[in-house]
């Protein structure tokens, strides 16, 4: 056990307090918003948002749909299989524009907290 290297062998500094800068001090501000382009932001990150969620439900539909077989007498065969992809982007985006599962709220008020709008 005696050949474990400690880290205050490795470097005498590593356990040193390193000065820290408060980084509010330094940070630009942003020049306050007018009313029209809060309205702007507020308006595209809503857009952003829901696109969003679109994609995300649109992936979850498509991992859900992947062990469906299209077989059968009223099965789509292999164009259905190929369209599959087509067909859950567009559920998505509806279900997305419908109120969705709630996700675009949440990514849209993240959105606007970091843009400095609450």
């Amino acid at each position: 056990m005696s050949s474990l290297i400690s880290p205050a062998t490795l470097s005498p500094t590593l356990l040193q307090p390193v000065p820290t800068t408060d980084l509010s001090k330094t940070a630009p501000t942003k020049p306050a918003l007018g009313e029209a382009e809060a309205a702007q932001v507020r308006t595209r990150a809503k857009d952003a948002a829901e696109k969003f969620e679109g994609q995300f439900l649109s992936f979850m539909l498509q991992q859900m749909f992947e062990g469906v077989k299209a077989d059968g007498p009223f099965g789509g065969g292999h164009g259905e299989e190929m369209f599959r992809s087509l067909m859950t982007d567009a559920m998505g985006k509806q279900m997305a524009k419908k109120g969705g599962i709630g996700l675009a709220d949440t990514v849209q008020r993240e959105i606007l907290k970091m843009q400095g709008l609450t």
